[in-house]
């Protein structure tokens, strides 16, 4: 019964044994009360029989870890409040944890997962690599990425959303506004997302017959300071754009800033659009139109996820996308021709 690498009995031998599911073992040691008191009797003996030994020798705490490597931004919170909802109602406890991108931290966070028997872990805009992925099944902690850094290479579940699309739909909104100098501010490039929005842009211009132009295209990091950087800079291009397309809501809005530095405005002289859809996105003046990508229920479709990994259920679709959608709000507007503004001291 026992496993042969670990030698440790498995809640799969303890179920083939009892005759029930590996679900129904897990609802037994998590104490949940949807189990016929027979069968948890039966189940109960079998693990005191076989002397199964629950991880850090204790009754797991029903306990997820949400991992980011930043929490500086509204966008991070908006996962959060969805994992922390789904975890709620499944009567779980949530650890939030920011490791920074650093090996140190990463370690540190594994000790600590191992210290508190946590039941499952959730890793945001990461990539889950073969020795990060062994040290979690090494602990038998299952794990679910949000929004994945790249394309994953790992059998692990992922749920994201319709990057791509959202891209698509922003440029075609400002090309249908007849726009013809559009520029992107993109995220940091290292990022799956980052990528998919710009690839999505580059297909709205086809689309429309625009011609893609590089100099419209200014790397950011996702921060308020790098989206009005690129307005600085796109708005002193001897043709500069009548529209930007901001990959997030946050540079957008830095955008806002760049554009009122020169004495302009939004969006009689450039219209902007953001990505993500966050609280503030309705808040700014103007309010800004975007593309709405559904953190709250990509939280909460995680939190589900790593819980049902943990009650050993079969999870059917392993590489989900959220859609979608384009909000429009008054940062945009139809274009209309002018020439470069001249700069203001």
């Amino acid at each position: 019964m026992a496993d042969e690498q670990t030698g440790a009995v498995t809640i799969a031998a303890i179920a083939a044994a009892a005759g029930v599911s590996v679900p129904t073992v897990s609802r037994v040691l998590n104490g949940r009360s949807d189990v016929a008191p027979q069968t948890r009797e039966r189940v109960e003996q079998l693990l005191r029989d076989h002397g199964y030994q629950r991880r850090g020798g204790r009754a797991r705490a029903r306990l997820i870890d949400l991992v980011f490597n930043d929490l500086d931004s509204p966008w991070a919170l908006e996962i959060i409040r969805g994992v922390e909802d789904a975890a709620h109602a499944a009567g779980a406890g949530t650890v939030v944890t920011a490791i920074h991108r650093r090996a140190s931290a990463t370690r540190g966070w594994l000790d600590n997962l191992s210290a508190r028997a946590s039941d499952g872990a959730i890793l945001v805009t990461s990539e889950l690599d073969p020795e990060l992925d062994a040290e979690l099944r090494k602990l038998q902690v299952p794990a679910v990425v949000v929004d994945p850094a790249g394309v994953p290479g790992l059998d692990v579940p992922t749920i994201g959303a319709t990057n791509w699309a959202g891209g698509l739909s922003a440029t075609e909104h400002l090309t249908g506004l007849g726009h013809r100098r559009i520029a992107f501010v993109a995220g940091t490039p290292d990022l799956w997302a980052s990528r998919a929005r710009l690839a999505g842009y580059r297909a709205g211009l086809e689309a429309a017959g625009r011609p893609f132009d590089a100099d419209l295209v200014v790397d950011g990091d996702f921060g308020y300071a790098s989206g009005a950087r690129a307005a600085d800079r796109l708005l002193a291009l001897p043709d500069p754009p009548t529209a930007v397309f901001a990959a997030n809501d946050q540079m957008a809005l830095g955008v806002y800033e760049g554009v009122r530095r020169r004495g302009m405005r939004v969006p009689e002289d450039v219209s902007v659009v953001g990505f993500d859809d966050l609280p503030e996105a309705r808040w700014s003046s103007p309010p800004l139109t975007t593309v709405h990508q559904p953190l709250t229920e990509m939280g909460v479709l995680a939190a589900r996820t790593v819980l049902r990994m943990v009650d050993g259920e079969t999870i059917e679709s392993p590489r989900l996308e959220l859609a979608t959608r384009l909000v429009v709000r008054d940062s945009t507007t139809p274009s209309r021709l002018r020439p470069a503004e001249p700069v203001s001291s």
